[in-house]
């Protein structure tokens, strides 16, 4: 390690001991990238995504309160209906009398099982290829939910009622725009093989159903938007950081922390994903022509080249805005560029900055391409060095 990186460190650990934390100077800090020593990203992210507040000694009292929250949850929304009478004394057979999955009334819990295993079987789909060039998503955590898998409770797993439901309903598929593609169950089962991926024994579990289990849980507590396609990006950098801390004791409460923190992101940008809101202020289409109106003032002979090739900025910038760039490059580098975006004061002014920098940093190719060339230029952004880009976004930025 360099004695330069040894003193980004102590800078860090100075700040972040203090009794009351500047969060103008964390921003200042976090922006040009946080080391991975210590635990310092993982803290500093929860104090950037406002999960953890400024003042030290209410670390421990906002952590036990929001994981016991969290607990809760897990009780209250990953469990059939009936179970909870069953074992209090009722038997199965008066519950089913009571709410059966035939009844036609909306309030039954089980027309709200059956409702949920929609959205459930899209989150499956798609957390089982969440970042499928890497191991992690397809490994077994070693702090798996005991809540969950304890074999002495009636919960059952996602995995379980996945199984259950893809052998018994059609797959509904819900994008931006509603309800679209519903397909056969079986076509659906060989196609998503439920087998292609390693049973893990009894009582363990893969980092993806960890990752289901915070999306499903959100869905169920923000039933205005529920669960929409590209979610699964936002969350995966999330837990991948804090399943990795150094920090054990922080390591195994990676689940209750993610959900929290991937809710107050979500907070701020969940418009990108109501397609109602597209053409308002705060909507993605925006958002998307505020990036090309920037790169005019930027670089007026390259906007107007994609201006004369009609490559509008919702060809690619949809996908760069709404996904915060998790998939234009590999998961150390998205992390590196969340870094910039969660310490932006401005809450992600600056990645309309870092989108017109990926373009200004490839402008020979795009002014001397074709449409079909600078299209593939675009959604398959070729400039890996994300260092290069964020110093030429904060070049940008300084210009201003």
């Amino acid at each position: 390690m360099s004695s330069l990186h040894k003193s980004r460190i102590a800078e860090f650990q100075d700040i972040l001991s203090e009794a009351n934390i500047s969060l103008e100077k964390l921003r200042e800090l976090c922006f040009s990238g946080i080391p991975f020593e210590g635990g310092l990203r993982c803290l500093c992210w929860k104090i950037l995504l406002n999960y953890l507040p400024v003042e030290r000694t209410l670390w421990s009292s906002v952590l036990q309160k929001q994981r016991e929250l969290y607990t809760q949850f897990l009780k209250e929304m990953i469990i059939q209906p009936g179970i909870a009478k069953a074992n209090l004394g009722v038997s199965r057979e008066d519950v089913t009398m009571e709410d059966h999955p035939l009844n036609p009334n909306p309030d039954s819990r089980w027309n709200t099982y059956f409702k949920d295993n929609e959205v459930l079987l899209q989150i499956d789909k798609d957390v089982r290829r969440l970042y499928p060039d890497m191991a992690f998503f397809q490994s077994m955590t070693e702090y798996p939910c005991l809540l969950i898998l304890d074999p002495l409770n009636d919960f059952e797993t996602l995995r379980k009622r996945v199984e259950q439901t893809t052998l018994k309903s059609q797959t509904v598929a819900r994008n931006r725009s509603g309800v679209t593609n519903v397909s056969s169950p079986l076509k659906t089962l060989a196609s998503n093989s439920l087998n292609e991926y390693e049973v893990l024994p009894n009582g363990c579990e893969a980092h993806w159903e960890v990752v289901e289990r915070i999306l499903f849980i959100y869905a169920k507590l923000n039933p205005g938007i529920a669960y929409v396609q590209g979610m699964n990006e936002i969350v995966g950098p999330l837990y991948y950081t804090f399943a990795t801390d150094p920090n054990n004791e922080w390591k195994k409460h990676a689940e209750a922390d993610t959900f929290f923190c991937f809710t107050n992101l979500m907070s701020e940008i969940r418009d990108n994903f109501i397609k109602s809101l597209d053409d308002s202020q705060c909507g993605i289409t925006y958002k998307m022509e505020k990036v090309y109106s920037t790169l005019k003032e930027k670089d007026v002979e390259l906007y107007m080249k994609l201006q004369e090739q009609n490559i509008k900025p919702q060809f690619f910038t949809f996908r760069w805005l709404t996904l915060l760039l998790s998939q234009e490059f590999l998961l150390p580098d998205v992390i590196r560029i969340w870094d910039s975006l969660f310490a932006d004061d401005n809450r992600f002014d600056f990645l309309l900055l870092v989108c017109c920098a990926m373009l200004m940093l490839i402008r020979d190719q795009l002014l001397e391409g074709d449409f079909t060339l600078n299209m593939r230029l675009l959604q398959d952004y070729p400039i890996s060095d994300v260092h290069l880009i964020l110093k030429k976004a904060k070049d940008l930025q300084d210009s201003k």
